[in-house]
């Protein structure tokens, strides 16, 4: 083979790479351009950590209107502080026109599985000696088609203006039942990292 033949190969060949190497890039810039892109979807916000929401009727044979109400939240980022919980919840008792109502500013919320405990200090209230008082509810969430339960710190004393020294966090065991097609209560189950 002469030396004309081997650089007109040495030529061809290279020419053969450059021609394979320019059309394997403009396919993948091709394809690249041919895909959708990934959209700039916002992140998706971690589950929080705990919840205890909605509202119920409790059920008594003497007709007492008594009505719970929830909105407590535990952050995320406050996954291990249940002291960081916030929100409200409110409550009202009345038979033949006479009793009272109040609304809590949540200071705790802890919940495991279905079973949720919220405390709050009242904020305000037309129950005599009840503002500035802590009181904690517990809820017991059956799921849909049974009825959830509900006990509340007072249980003992009679009345939230009579609670003293109540700790954050605290409730009495749910004994009392919802009416009958009034409760939606929901709990989120805290997950704390341990």
């Amino acid at each position: 083979m002469n030396r004309r033949t081997k650089h007109t190969r040495a030529a061809l060949l290279g020419v053969a790479l450059l021609l394979t190497a320019g059309a394997a890039s403009t396919a993948t810039v091709s394809a690249s351009q041919d895909r959708p892109r990934a959209s700039a979807a916002p992140a998706e916000r971690p589950r929080e950590a705990a919840a205890l929401t909605g509202t119920a009727e409790l059920y008594r044979s003497a007709g007492d209107d008594i009505t719970f109400t929830f909105d407590a939240h535990l952050a995320a980022e406050d996954r291990d502080d249940p002291l960081e919980a916030t929100g409200t919840f409110a409550f009202a008792h009345y038979l033949n026109g006479r009793g009272a109502r109040a609304e809590a500013k949540v200071d705790c919320l802890l919940t495991g599985g279905k079973v949720a405990v919220v405390s709050g200090v009242i904020t305000s209230s037309d129950l005599p000696g009840a503002r500035g008082k802590r009181v904690g509810v517990t809820v017991h969430d059956r799921g849909p088609g049974h009825r959830d339960r509900l006990g509340y710190s007072w249980a003992a004393t009679g009345s939230p203006a009579e609670t003293e020294g109540l700790p954050k966090c605290v409730g009495s065991a749910p004994f009392e039942r919802v009416k009958r097609g009034t409760g939606d209560f929901t709990v989120v189950p805290w997950q704390p990292a341990l």
